[in-house]
């Protein structure tokens, strides 16, 4: 097979939690302090990291996800992420052989699925609190447990001694002599990511955004030996046939709500729409702004607009843009919170009611907090902009907002990623469209309902 463009490396960890966002920061931004174009890319279906990496490299960052992409989408997409750069780097997900409950040899979305489908070495970033020796068994169990990718180099982090470091050092070279080790960080709490709901607070959101990835930048080129990791990098082993376009425009001009509020747009959508021929227009629900009127489809992406639900009702463009859009017969659509706003009301977490544009029999509560988490295959079951009923697409779901009201058609049959039906969600009204699923790519799989 032919080679995908510039080399790359997967960061990953034996669990959330162990710093790989924070060790995959400070690569980026020390890298790209130093000259070199760094192209990312994020494994599973996260928004909030890969707006960090763009931060940090100053490139785009794109998902890439086994479990909910097609082959071809998957190759096209690591091509895009590597075309143009000097280097790849891939954060992991959860822990390195963590995905979904899947039948054993099914794509299950990890990280060590995408490892091994890519051929980017993996460094294993260990969290080193309170262990010595004990550090060597696990990073053992990593590099054997097969099938698996094998690791390439390890970076320990939280590391407080030099003793402990010498220790540790001694231990995993004698157990694994083939593993690059790269470094030891020592705690840097000011480095430590603060979390909302189920991921980190957003980077558009950080005042001091600079300065935390700087000071991450700092932290790794004192304690990493960078060309020996930049050395491991190999290129992937797919092959593109053409650029991905994984779900269809929505329009010829697309009108895509962007800001704080409306901030998880994959980039690969946008991309393939424009590869498609559509025209993007972006505009600012926060403030006040409404769709293009000469948009033939709107696009509200998910985000967090039960923070701004107050602001959000009261701005009298924004709401009366989508009805004015829908009037006109332009296709809406709405994913996570889009599809809230399109509803009638909003409960944020106080359990005020803030009303809001009123075009989907929806009610939607965040003072009745309850978690939907996973992955979702998508049946199409009325025709619109996304295609003809039955079109089959996969994606994930991820909030804690509960349903107090669902009346109306609904959109989606849908079932899990281990097959399991869940029955019917998202609602659909003439033109106007939307659920609480974030949808990747179309699926190559049956129509048949699940």
């Amino acid at each position: 097979m032919t080679d995908m463009g510039a080399p790359g490396l997967i960061v990953s960890a034996p669990s959330s939690g162990s710093g790989k966002t924070s060790v995959t920061l400070g690569l980026l931004r020390a890298l790209a302090r130093r000259g070199r174009r760094v192209g990312s890319a994020k494994v599973g279906p996260d928004f909030i990291d890969p707006a960090f990496h763009a931060a940090a490299s100053g490139q785009a960052c794109f998902n890439l996800d086994g479990w909910a992409m097609r082959p071809a989408t998957l190759a096209g997409l690591t091509a895009r992420v590597g075309a143009g750069v000097d280097l790849v780097v891939c954060e992991g997900v959860m822990g390195l052989f963590d995905g979904a409950l899947t039948a054993p040899g099914q794509p299950d979305g990890s990280t060590a699925q995408l490892a091994l489908a890519t051929g980017w070495p993996v460094v294993l970033v260990l969290d080193g609190r309170g262990m010595i020796a004990s550090a060597a068994a696990v990073l053992a169990g990593f590099d054997r447990l097969r099938p698996g990718p094998g690791l390439a180099g390890v970076v320990f982090n939280r590391v407080r001694s030099s003793r402990a470091q010498a220790a540790i050092e001694s231990a995993c070279r004698a157990a694994c002599p083939d593993v690059a080790l790269l470094g030891f960080l020592p705690p840097a709490p000011a480095l430590e990511m603060k979390s909302r709901h189920l991921g980190l607070v957003q980077a558009c959101e950080r005042p001091d955004l600079d300065a935390f990835l700087d000071g991450a930048a700092a932290l790794v080129e004192a304690h990493l030996d960078l060309d020996r990791l930049c050395a491991l990098a190999r290129p992937a082993r797919l092959t593109a046939a053409a650029p991905a376009v994984p779900l269809p425009p929505l329009g010829q001009r697309i009108a895509l709500a962007a800001d704080a509020a409306f901030a998880f747009a994959y980039p690969a959508t946008l991309d393939g729409w424009r590869a498609a021929g559509a025209e993007i227009v972006p505009f600012s629900p926060l403030a006040d702004q409404g769709p293009d009127p000469a948009a033939d489809a709107v696009y509200l992406p998910g985000g967090y607009p039960e923070l701004h639900a107050g602001l959000l009702a009261g701005n009298r463009r924004f709401l009366g843009g989508l009805r004015a859009a829908a009037d006109r017969g332009a296709a809406l659509f709405g994913e996570c919170g889009g599809y809230m706003v399109l509803g009638r009301g909003i409960e944020d977490e106080t359990g005020t009611r803030h009303a809001m544009a009123g075009l989907l029999g929806l009610e939607s509560s965040f003072a009745r907090r309850r978690l939907h988490l996973g992955y979702r295959r998508a049946v199409l079951e009325t025709a619109g902009a996304l295609g003809a009923a039955g079109a089959v697409f996969r994606g994930h779901e991820f909030h804690y907002a509960s349903v107090l009201a669902e009346e109306g058609e609904p959109l989606f049959a849908i079932s899990g990623a281990d097959g399991a039906g869940l029955g019917r969600c998202g609602l659909c009204s003439g033109t106007v469209a939307g659920s609480f699923v974030h949808l990747i790519d179309r699926d190559e799989g049956s129509a048949t309902p699940p």
